[in-house]
């Protein structure tokens, strides 16, 4: 045997494989030979068990996607890579502890059941039946192979199947149940009484040594903030269209193109309509054969049609272009000739015979008439399939300009201005973070620089450089003298409504009446629920925070704004009904029940966590 091996050795297999390592060596190196035999760089260890570093770096491209779909104008920039990361690691590390518990209790799905799964996934059906085609596409826009597709199902259905069953375990108790809808459905008997503004204006005065105090005592709130004016370019498909020349030629084409869908057609039909049921045919045969002996349609549909806004006028519904009717009955009314009956047609209204009474077609608009709007639309057509090419030609110009003239006249672009940006932003478009985060970096702000091509929003780019720089500084006293006054003014008043109703709770608590205190009309709200109608937030809230009344005081509390102050007297707490048999008690028990579940499927991954041995390289 010693000797065939030698001999082999000296062979043709022999000088392949030496001819695969060397080849291997010079393209890859040594290390990456030695590393394809000890698997992949591994980012965590869970009980023994990696978590490779492909499986992290996918999930969290997947996680920042996930994030990105969430904001309103997605900005990379705003993510905080290094926490999302920690996130992800922590996620998978949780999960792995999952799997390998489904494990342990025998959870496992084999591959026959893998693939009764993958069958079954609408997403990998062509007309209701399974697509490998479809199936191999999808995975592979996932960025995944199909393996590794497979291995995470199978581990994300038996790491569900224990979530499942933890949660669908929960147990909500009927009493906690009750109590809340009790408290849920609890109304209230109270009543208001409203004090004005006015009622204590005489009590409000600010002096000029009120203004000084306050303005020394609150300087912070007095300050310019850092400001910076800037130069811009925006492109956007309008800008675009904008500088986009179209010659008549092109214009009288595209009028020739069109001109034939510009004449509006529009058809004038009646209908007898009846009932789809079992004797529909019957009817509508009986109908049929009555119009071929030369009965008018109109008096058919007077005799048969359910339509009574139409019957009476012999089915007239009068003239309608497309977009108007269901579209069976619409196909069906544009494919008769003037004159005809159609077929039968169904529609979720019944059964129609229609009747194309007349045709009219509105004039086509002249060329001179369209012009204008066609070169409009020819330009921004233009502009949707250039947008791409002049965005990179006006990024790499802006980058190596030295001012935003050059590029603006190379691409035919308007240079705008704006001023009062602060690092909180400014009007649109430096309503954007990334944006605005640009205009005061280091190199933009200081050492004169454009900023980088920033995408604000679809088709809208911009470049930006500051024009000019303003530090925060402090506003003088007379800048603000007004803004102050109003400022101590409110504050005054909010003082005053406060004391008035507090001294208006104190005099109804010592049993006094509100004609003896002269506070006005009280306005009485009886059985009034958490969500009533017709009533002031603040006041509704403020009723349903008090607490409950003794029998013989109510209890009192208060509403203040700057207009007015509001004391509410809470006279009764009405038990709110229970019905264990209504829906709104079926879905509450189970709300809670699922909620309970979901504390212990948290507790449950948390122990795991705890007893899992974690290393880390």
């Amino acid at each position: 045997m010693l000797q065939d091996i030698r001999d082999n050795a000296q062979g043709t297999i022999a000088k392949i494989i030496i001819v695969v390592l060397i080849v291997s060596l010079s393209i890859w190196g040594m290390d990456a030979i030695i590393g394809g035999f000890s698997g992949e760089p591994e980012v965590a260890t869970v009980n023994g068990q990696d978590i490779t570093e492909r499986e992290f770096l996918r999930t969290v491209q997947i996680e920042k996607q996930r994030r990105l779909s969430q904001m309103e104008t997605p900005d990379p920039s705003l993510l905080n890579e290094d926490q999302l990361r920690k996130d992800v690691l922590e996620n998978l590390i949780r999960e792995e502890t999952l799997t390998q518990d489904a494990a342990s209790q025998g959870l496992e799905l084999s591959d026959s059941d893998i693939d009764a799964l993958i069958r079954q996934m609408p997403q990998f059906q062509v007309d209701g039946k399974y697509s490998s085609e479809r199936f191999a596409a999808t995975v592979r826009n996932m960025g995944m192979g199909i393996a590794e597709f497979r291995n995470l199902l199978r581990k994300q259905y038996v790491v569900n199947q224990i979530r499942n069953g933890i949660v669908q375990s929960g147990l909500a108790t009927e009493s906690n149940a009750s109590q809340l809808l009790q408290i849920q459905n609890q109304t209230r008997d109270f009543r208001a009484l409203t004090i004005p503004a006015k009622a204590v204006a005489d009590q409000v005065a600010v002096s000029d040594g009120d203004i000084q105090d306050y303005y020394d005592s609150h300087t912070s709130q007095f300050r310019q903030p850092e400001q910076v004016d800037a130069a811009y370019i925006a492109l956007s498909v309008g800008a675009l269209a904008d500088s986009i020349d179209v010659s008549d030629d092109e214009v009288k084409a595209y009028y020739d193109q069109k001109k034939d869908g510009l004449a509006r057609e529009e058809r004038r039909a009646a209908h007898i309509l009846i009932n789809d049921g079992p004797d529909a045919s019957a009817t509508i045969a009986k109908i049929q054969d009555r119009l071929s002996n030369g009965e008018s349609f109109a008096d058919l549909a007077k005799e048969y049609s359910i339509d009574t806004a139409t019957a009476d006028k012999g089915g007239e519904l009068g003239y309608a272009g497309r977009g108007v009717y269901d579209p069976d009955f619409e196909k069906a009314l544009f494919g008769l000739k003037e004159g005809e009956v159609s077929e039968p047609v169904k529609t979720r209204f019944g059964v129609h015979l229609i009747k194309l009474e007349d045709i009219r077609r509105s004039k086509v608009p002249s060329f001179d008439e369209m012009k204008d709007k066609l070169r409009a639309e020819l330009a921004r057509k233009k502009a949707e399939d250039k947008f791409a090419e002049v965005r990179s030609k006006l990024a790499d110009s802006a980058y190596a300009a030295d001012d935003l003239a050059g590029p603006a006249k190379e691409l035919g672009l308007e240079v705008r201005e704006i001023s009062g940006i602060t690092r909180d932003g400014g009007p649109a478009p430096f309503d954007h973070a990334g944006l605005v985060r640009q205009l005061f970096s280091d190199d933009v702000l200081n050492a004169g620089y454009n900023t980088e091509l920033i995408d604000v929003g679809d088709n809208l780019s911009v470049v930006a450089r500051v024009r000019a720089h303003r530090e925060a500084k402090q506003l003088a006293l007379d800048a603000v003298k007004d803004q102050v006054r109003s400022t101590l003014v409110e504050q005054k008043t909010l003082e005053a409504l406060a004391q008035r109703a507090d001294s208006i709770i104190a005099d109804l608590k010592q049993g006094k009446s509100a004609d003896e205190i002269g506070a006005g009309e009280w306005v009485d709200y009886t059985d009034q629920g958490r969500n009533a109608s017709g009533l002031p937030a603040p006041v509704l809230q403020t009723a349903f925070s008090l607490p409950r009344p003794s029998e013989n005081q109510p209890s009192f509390g208060k509403v203040v704004d700057a207009d007015q102050a509001s004391v509410i007297a809470l006279d009764a707490v009405n038990q709110g009904k229970v019905d264990k048999d209504s829906e709104e008690y079926k879905r509450l028990y189970s709300f809670l029940s699922s909620l309970e579940g979901q504390r212990d499927y948290t507790a449950y991954q948390q122990m795991l966590r705890k007893r899992a041995e974690v290393e880390r390289p």
